[in-house]
């Protein structure tokens, strides 16, 4: 792999998968914009980034749509270009259909999906002057398949696929590639940090989180996939599985999961 001198654009930079592949790509010789809310949590992964690496810290909430092209310009004037746009911010849920407010549901998609997007759409024109570039939509294994629980968050990441989906066949004429990256089970605060049915924090790392990849091998899997230009990859241990049942034996995954006692 070869990322010198490209300029990485990572949302949801501050902690997990973000911060893992911050680290990967910085150990890669590339510069970083780092985003998410925590200013604080973005400086300290800056600081552990190797000293030779040129990172710009940007503050951002993904869902203020309306600050998204200041953003991208800010970025494109520190650094003259994008190469890379990383849209790793997300939140996840832990709370049945019936019981999650409309509301919560609403935050889920504005993160999810609609924040990508709005990132993407003002990231998407320097790219296109450019003549090149490449756009890495996280999604999830809950993207392809469906749990309890997971009500807003599998729509979102479905959202995802759609999406990115269309956009690839539209840019691809402009050199400009697009990877949907589809993680498992993965060691970070997302179980924590999860959405109840009230909007509050689930504040309980499950034991699937625990037993989950450790971000970094999840990022060195990653970038593997973002060098190779993959369309679309799955990363993860045997819940990958689920993704080829629903593919191949949708029947059996139906069956699975209604017996399924999902944390």
């Amino acid at each position: 792999m070869n990322f010198k001198d490209k300029v990485i654009w990572i949302t949801g930079a501050s902690s997990g998968i973000g911060e893992a592949m911050a680290y990967a790509f910085a150990e890669q010789g590339a510069d970083l914009i780092l985003s998410a809310r925590n200013e604080k949590e973005l400086s300290r992964v800056q600081q552990n980034c190797p000293k030779h690496t040129r990172t710009l810290v940007l503050p951002m909430d993904v869902t203020d749509f309306d600050a998204m092209s200041g953003l991208a310009a800010r970025a494109v004037n520190h650094f003259g270009k994008i190469n890379v746009l990383v849209n790793n911010a997300g939140i996840s849920q832990r709370a049945l259909v019936k019981d999650t407010a409309l509301a919560v549901d609403r935050k889920i998609m504005d993160v999810n999906f609609i924040g990508t997007v709005a990132v993407t759409k003002a990231v998407l024109p320097y790219m296109i002057r450019q003549k090149n570039g490449h756009i890495i939509a996280i999604s999830s294994v809950m993207g392809k398949i469906g749990t309890p629980r997971r009500s807003a968050y599998a729509a979102s990441k479905h959202a995802l696929h759609g999406f990115f989906d269309c956009l690839r066949a539209e840019v691809a004429e402009q050199n400009i590639q697009v990877t949907i990256i589809c993680p498992g089970y993965v060691h970070t605060n997302v179980s924590i940090n999860a959405l109840t049915a009230d909007g509050s924090p689930n504040n309980q790392m499950s034991d699937d989180s625990k037993s989950g990849l450790q971000p970094e091998e999840f990022a060195v899997k990653a970038l593997k996939a973002i060098y190779k230009k993959k369309e679309e990859v799955y990363i993860g241990k045997r819940e990958i599985l689920g993704i080829y049942l629903k593919r191949y034996a949708p029947w059996v995954l139906s069956r699975v999961v209604r017996g399924m006692k999902v944390t």
